[in-house]
């Protein structure tokens, strides 16, 4: 028996990502809703070889639904998700709204999936850029506690929506015709540049991107002690998030045990070939479920052997988002 399943902004870049893994992984559902916002309501979208009806987004819209995965921005989550509790549907929801709630569990399946049965009707999917950074730092801090984690994020235009995504390629066309770029969904040109993620900026100078990958680490961890700092910016990519990550751990740790960690670690693959120099990129990356990990060298100024630096590459719109959230559905089932 499948599961009576709604999705909320399928529209968007991630729904249009949930409905492509869901078929990938051969979800079990006995019906889905496809909601958006009122100006995509009435469009039709193919899926599973049936024609669906996208309807608008209201709180009536979880009569008879078991899971809805949420992909429609922190304020319709926060307007509409409780909603879907109340009609008895288990949220997924894929925005910031409740990842801090200290009574929402924050999960990465292969970190913390235990979390999961601790909610009281929504889990929250973590930032894209936390999940690539963690997951394949959680099997080495679970062997030698990580003590310090010092962040430099690459980040795809996706992870700001589809719109982005056009954008960045409407702008290289605009900069070769020999035009000015036109800047809608990015206060800057992202074509041929690279800014400081484009988040509201706190009062300690961090943005909020910088401090979700903070607060969330530190909280999926269940480790409130470690010490982590980090910059966030955009690069004119596509799709699929780098991030250059420094480690500094309780106890010595050479390359090579970080390698065998790796090498066995769950929804990492390792990519790691000095001799050609070949490291991972977002290409490598892009429509892969795996977060790619190499440049895994000892940090000498670090004393003790006590230091790492590795370097990452993870597709935002799938391991980031749409994946992540469609395996804690599963493990809902």
């Amino acid at each position: 028996m499948g599961c009576k399943l709604a999705i909320a902004g399928v529209t968007g870049a991630v729904g249009q990502e949930f409905l492509k893994i869901l078929q990938e992984r051969d979800f079990p559902f006995d019906s889905l809703k496809m909601l958006a916002s009122s100006r995509s309501a009435g469009k039709k979208i193919e899926f599973k070889g049936k024609e669906y009806t996208v309807e608008e987004l209201t709180k009536k819209s979880f009569n008879r639904v078991n899971i809805a995965l949420f992909s429609a921005g922190a304020s319709r989550s926060k307007e509409f998700g409780p909603a879907a509790v109340e009609a008895g549907a288990v949220v997924v929801d894929n925005s910031s709204a409740f990842r801090m709630d200290p009574n929402v569990p924050l999960v990465i399946p292969e970190i913390n999936p235990q979390a999961i049965k601790e909610h009281k009707g929504i889990i929250a999917n973590p930032n894209c850029s936390t999940i690539i950074g963690i997951v394949p730092v959680w099997p080495l801090h679970k062997a030698n506690p990580v003590k310090r984690m010092v962040v430099s994020t690459y980040q795809a235009a996706s992870g700001a929506g589809h719109s982005a995504m056009v954008e960045l390629q409407e702008q290289t066309q605009e900069i070769l015709d020999g035009k000015k770029p036109t800047c809608k969904a990015f206060p800057y040109q992202i074509a041929f540049n690279c800014f400081s993620h484009n988040a509201a900026l706190g009062p300690n100078g961090y943005n909020q991107e910088e401090m979700k990958m903070v607060h969330e680490t530190r909280k999926i961890f269940g480790c409130a002690e470690i010490a982590i700092t980090c910059t966030c910016i955009r690069i004119p990519v596509l799709r699929a998030h780098c991030e250059s990550i420094n480690l500094e751990f309780t106890e010595a740790i050479t390359p090579d045990q970080v390698r065998d960690l790796l090498s066995t670690a769950p929804g990492v693959s390792l990519l790691d070939d000095r001799e050609h120099n070949r490291f991972p990129m977002p290409i490598d990356a892009s429509g892969k479920d795996n977060i790619f990990v190499g440049r895994i060298r000892q940090d000498e100024s670090i004393p003790e052997n006590r230091g790492i630096n590795i370097w990452v590459a993870g597709d935002q719109l799938r391991k980031g988002a749409a994946l992540n959230a469609i395996q804690i559905a599963e493990k809902l089932l």
